[in-house]
């Protein structure tokens, strides 16, 4: 009895795993593909996760190619841009020569006293880091927390 009872449930699985293998998902047709934007908010001075995050950058990008993509650097996540304290520079600059736009919270160098001559080449500013993120998420972007 058990052995048929296990036989039939085998049968009846294999059933379903198969039926559930042959279905093709939809794919989206070309025309509704879907422009991915996504704004990262980096405040951190942890240097490994500048490390980090140059290599997420990398992955989406490989990923969606035409993805837009803009990291926000504010307080003390400014030191990713900053010549001379930076570990990632020539990570941060590839980005930047394959579409990432890297903008610097103007507020934030004012606070801490950083000259905008300090930032790496390239690097865009704004005059509120947390006000362009917000803005960003209110014109549909994705938001990522960069970090540990």
């Amino acid at each position: 009895m058990y052995k048929t009872a296990f036989a039939f449930l085998l049968g009846a699985g294999m059933i379903v795993g198969l039926s559930l293998v042959t279905q093709k998902t939809a794919e989206p047709a070309e025309t509704e593909k879907k422009n991915h934007r996504i704004v990262f908010h980096l405040s951190t001075p942890d240097t490994a996760a500048y490390r980090a995050l140059t290599k997420q950058l990398t992955n989406i990008r490989e990923h969606w190619p035409d993805a837009e993509l803009e990291v926000v650097a504010h307080n003390k996540g400014v030191a990713m841009l900053q010549s001379g304290k930076t570990n990632v520079v020539n990570e941060v600059q590839a980005a930047m020569n394959n579409g990432v736009r890297f903008v610097v919270c103007e507020q934030t160098l004012k606070n801490m006293n950083i000259s905008r001559e300090s930032i790496v080449p390239n690097a865009g500013f704004v005059e509120r880091g947390l006000v362009e993120i917000v803005e960003k998420q209110e014109a549909g972007w994705s938001y990522i927390k960069a970090g540990f």
